[in-house]
């Protein structure tokens, strides 16, 4: 969320909070929660100055009242901010940047997120120095007086220096002040950059996405991706290459940092300090250090004996990639096996549902229960929290209570970084590595895919990494599918939807995001909630007791469901051989006694995909007994590509002279399988696609859909190019897929007929010809996407009616359609919507979980169909798909249920009432109707809360979003927005209408 509405609400006139970003203030071994805010002041003049305002805060700064003014640094001429390279500490990819600030009289260390967010919010304080220019008047900052801040710390003796650790030190460039970055000039084929994980890149600028790569990596300035080894001597030689391949190469130069080298030991001769507490056995020497320690210095370390944990990050410019350089890559990696050979590397893959306990346990057990360090830790939780503030607003303090329980029980005979964590809700994974593989890490992306109701929600879902190691490509993914034993076609529909829409983004343009299965190795994790079908509880618990595992393995819908190639197709799963892993009475090993009773089943499974793979081991973990679900674990040995410096530096000459040869080759060009599509009654939301081949010549050949004159895309909103650009090399092909999809952003003007399924696409070839492509259709216009007022007058199914007709009341305002006296007797609210409420208020005012989990995918065709056809006696659906497709059809309404120009009166009315009321009063007739109308089903449904488990903050949530929405259109409610809509809709859920 944005935290710099809540600084704002702190600051006078004439002070402006550019931009908030989330912190730790370290202290010593202390770490303590900052937030960090960029303020401007316009002078009278016109003139700017500057500040960082540091607050201390609550858990969540949503509005003033959560934070308290902590500190205040001008950012006078003195006033400098740098990355730093803190000694000791291993440097890992995409960890989290430490930045020191600097002025005449303080000195302060802070960690911030990786991240876009963090990357911008540096650019920002860039912008803001006033430099060193002689000509520039000082900055005189009386307007800061105003401001009044919290008393100092009375137990710190240096306030003004909380940070005067000798340990620490710069390692990058200055974003302010004087200092400025080195620069190396570009080296022969024979030069060697140095090796080394403490080896770091500058800042080198805007970047769409932040990529944390090593200094090995760079090419040309900016960051390389793609398969492609990490050692220097292999980046010095195809840097070299690429030189002389370069037209007008102009002069390179590379961005360098000094080199921090890894120090496995302490000042004092030891490792870092065991961890705090008695949950796992340590060594009662150490136990005066830990009491020593203060708790919050658990939240950003990997507290163990054995363990070094990285805290740095660098944000790094996205680099232009020319033809040049995609050719060699493209060529190195058909020729990878030429200069590669395989080296086993121990992986730990884990997953517990911890139904939203605290650890109360140590996690050795489960984590370090074989005798071999392993090499990678993957390790993945579902149900970290189940409350709701975690479900609405993601945000959780049991994120770091796991994250410090793994931490404190990975193998005592191995040292660790933590490489990277994801979170979505209750879904988390942590990616560790041993210390000395960390230099062998890069391209590491993290994402993550909602699954729950409209596609949206985290409760249901799925979160991955993907990193490159050594010349290997890895995607770990952690998931948690849909409940219940009768869902089994919703999981399957989950995991299709993290298939497709987890996507990693590449540095190179030119190259499409990456997909899960676009990786070499595939470990995929989780709770994933198939069940046992066609035997009774009883039946289940007999094979249990006789471990008859085989037998009860058969009627697994997990192994039903591969088999039949509907999902997991071409991955491996294990042989099964412990008991199941769900449900137990928690704290017990027994079977599940409440008065659901559940049939135990294995919900938590371990699939594997790729080449190179063995399975040493999968089971339970019965020792625990934290959850109603046992972890459960599986080692592997996996084969990993890893380089052969002089077979790689031989193939890349061999390349390059190739290349050579082919300089002065004729222009590329190619032939197309298609150039004509016709789309026939496209309907809203159901994907159609048509696809053709590109055939390449004898030339490379980069291809990119380009923009047509005054247009800002190379299509049409509703139409999609995967890819829409790539590259070609000779003698080879690519199939283009043209996807066609309308949703709430497109459909309106279709169903007008301001717009229409036509276009033409614009296929270009760098240094070749262009190509037309030709796009047509037609579309069936729809309920979803039409106004409220539209449906109103529309007493026949919108499919029965002329598209003059559904043109004209679709383009008629809000205001015209109000003055019924000019107009035909129209209904009081649409009939679709009635439609959908009465649907539920007979079946599905006692259905628990409604507005909470997702429908199905095929049935929201069938619903939208009964709809737009008006065959009401036709509608036959699950609850959930039918709850899911009013929201849809309110989320498409272009104009929301409180209109827009209301939407600012609403938030500044939430909490009186009746000042609420008056302004529904004044909506136009139809948009009051539906609101009232909706407000009394919902009502209806809080009388039967007892069997639907729903209430009035869960509604309130779900609908304020839909029925306010901000007049921005394309931006998203903040959060103080968010709570007070949420407020505003919360109201006439309590109230009488």
């Amino acid at each position: 969320m944005d935290q710099s509405v809540a600084i704002q609400e702190t600051l006078v006139e004439g002070e402006y909070c550019v931009i908030a970003v989330q912190g730790v203030l370290c202290k010593g071994d202390s770490r303590q929660s900052r937030l960090l805010g960029l303020v401007r002041y316009r002078l009278e003049n016109d003139a700017q100055e500057h500040a960082l305002f540091l607050y201390t805060h609550r858990r969540m700064a949503i509005t003033g009242d959560d934070v308290s003014l902590d500190q205040i640094v001008p950012l006078s001429k003195d006033f400098m901010l740098e990355e730093v390279s803190p000694d000791g500490e291993l440097y890992i990819l995409g960890s989290d940047v430490t930045v020191q600030l600097n002025t005449a009289e303080l000195k302060l260390v802070f960690q911030l997120p990786f991240g876009s967010h963090t990357r911008t919010f540096l650019q920002e304080v860039a912008r803001a120095c006033p430099g060193f220019d002689p000509e520039t008047r000082d900055p005189e900052f009386e307007w800061l007086s105003r401001h009044t801040c919290a008393e100092p710390d009375a137990e710190s003796p240096k306030p003004r220096e909380w940070n005067s650790d000798p340990g620490t030190r710069s390692g990058f460039a200055p974003i302010g002040g004087s200092r400025h970055q080195s620069r190396n000039a570009r080296r022969g084929l024979e030069d060697v950059l140095p090796r080394g994980p403490g080896y770091i890149l500058l800042w080198g600028g805007a970047a769409e996405e932040p990529e944390f790569l090593l200094a090995e990596e760079m090419h040309e300035g900016g960051p390389v991706r793609g398969r492609r080894p990490l050692a220097g001597r292999r980046d010095e030689a195809l840097e070299e290459a690429d030189w002389e391949m370069s037209a007008g190469g102009g002069s390179r130069e590379r961005d360098c940092a000094g080199v921090s080298n890894v120090d496995s030991s302490r000042p004092n001769g030891r490792g870092p300090d065991q961890p705090s507490g008695a949950r796992c056995p340590e060594k009662p020497e150490n136990s005066l250090t830990r009491q020593n320690k203060s708790k919050s210095d658990m939240s950003e370390k990997v507290r163990s004996a054995t363990v070094t944990v990285s805290d740095k990050a660098h944000i790094l410019s996205v680099q232009k990639f020319g033809l040049r350089d995609t050719i060699v890559r493209s060529h190195l990696v058909q020729k990878e096996e030429n200069y590669t050979y395989i080296q086993n590397f121990r992986f730990f893959v884990g997953t517990y549902n911890v139904n939203g306990q605290s650890p109360k346990e140590c996690l050795r057990p489960w984590l370090s229960h074989s005798a071999l360090a392993p090499d990678v830790y993957c390790v993945g939780f579902q149900e970290l929290d189940l409350s709701k503030e975690a479900f609405f607003f993601h945000d959780t303090p049991k994120e770091e209570e796991w994250f410090k329980a793994v931490s404190e029980s990975l193998h005592p005979d191995a040292k660790y970084a933590k490489v990277k964590f994801v979170r979505l809700v209750g879904i988390m994974l942590l990616l560790y590595v041993k210390q000395e593989h960390a230099a062998y890490i890069s391209e590491v992306e993290a994402e993550t895919v909602g699954t729950g109701i409209m596609g949206r929600m985290g409760n249901k879902g799925g979160v991955a990494i993907r990193f490159q190691l050594h010349n290997t490509s890895i995607c770990v993914v952690n998931s948690h599918l849909a409940a219940h034993t009768e869902e089994y076609e919703r999981r399957n529909q989950d995991y299709r939807d993290i298939c497709s829409r987890m996507q990693f983004p590449q540095v190179d343009p030119s190259q499409p995001p990456l997909t899960i299965n676009k990786h070499d190795v595939i470990l995929w994790l989780g709770d994933l909630n198939y069940r046992i079908e066609e035997l009774d509880v009883g039946k289940v618990k007999k094979l249990v007791e006789e471990k008859a595992f085989q037998t009860l393995y058969a009627h697994d819908q997990l192994k039903i469901q591969v088999a039949a190639r509907t999902i997991f197709d071409g991955f491996t799963e294990g042989e099964i051989t412990f008991q199941p892993t769900y449900k137990y009475d928690t704290g017990s090993d027994d079977w599940d006694t409440s008065e659901k009773c559940r049939a135990p089943a294995w919900c938590d499974r371990i699939l594997w995909k790729g080449k190179n793979i063995t399975q040493l081991s999968y089971q339970s973990h019965m020792a625990l007994k934290t959850s109603d679900h046992k972890p459960v674990s599986s080692v592997f040995d996996i084969g990993v590509r890893v380089v052969n410096e002089e077979l790689y530096r031989k193939t890349l000459e061999e390349i390059v002279r190739s290349l050579d040869k082919m300089e002065n080759a004729n222009i590329p060009s190619v032939t197309l399988s298609k150039r004509e599509f016709c789309f026939e009654n496209v309907k809203y939301m159901q994907l159609q696609t048509e696809s053709f081949t590109i055939h390449n010549s004898q030339v490379p050949c980069q291809f990119e859909f380009i923009n047509k004159p005054d247009e800002e895309s190379y299509c049409k909103q509703w139409l999609t190019a995967r890819p829409s650009k790539g590259f070609l090399l000779p003698d080879s092909h690519v199939e283009i897929e043209l996807e066609l999809f309308v949703n709430k952003s497109t459909a309106t003007k279709l169903n007008s007929g301001k717009d229409t399924i036509e276009d033409i696409l614009v296929l270009h070839l760098e240094r070749g010809k262009d190509y037309f492509l030709s796009v047509s259709g037609n579309y069936l216009p729809s309920c979803f996407g039409s106004p409220i007022h539209t449906l109103c007058y529309m007493r026949e199914p919108i499919l029965d009616l002329p598209l003059k007709t559904v043109s004209d009341l679709t383009l008629m305002s809000v205001q015209t359609a109000d003055d019924r006296s000019q107009l035909e007797n129209p209904m009081e609210i649409p009939k679709e919507l009635w439609m959908m409420v009465d649907y539920l208020y007979r079946n599905a005012v006692q259905q628990e979980d409604l507005f909470q989990q997702p429908g199905l995918r095929p049935e929201f065709d069938h619903i939208r169909d009964c709809l737009d056809t008006g065959m009401i006696d036709q509608l036959c659906a699950n609850n959930h798909s039918v709850a899911e497709a009013l929201l849809l059809f309110l989320e498409s309404l272009p104009e929301p249920v409180i209109c827009y120009s209301a939407y600012h009166s609403c938030l500044e009315c939430s909490g009186n009432y009746a000042a609420s009321k008056q302004i529904i009063l004044t909506l136009p007739s139809f948009h009051k109707n539906v609101f009232n109308y909706l407000m009394a089903f919902l009502q209806e449904l809080l009388k039967n809360s007892a069997n639907n488990h729903l209430d009035e903050n869960i509604l309130a949530s779900i609908f304020g979003s839909l029925l306010l929405r901000n007049p921005a259109r394309h931006q998203k409610l903040d959060m103080a927005e968010k709570k007070k809509a949420q407020e505003f809709i919360h109201q006439f859920l309590c109230g009488p209408l």
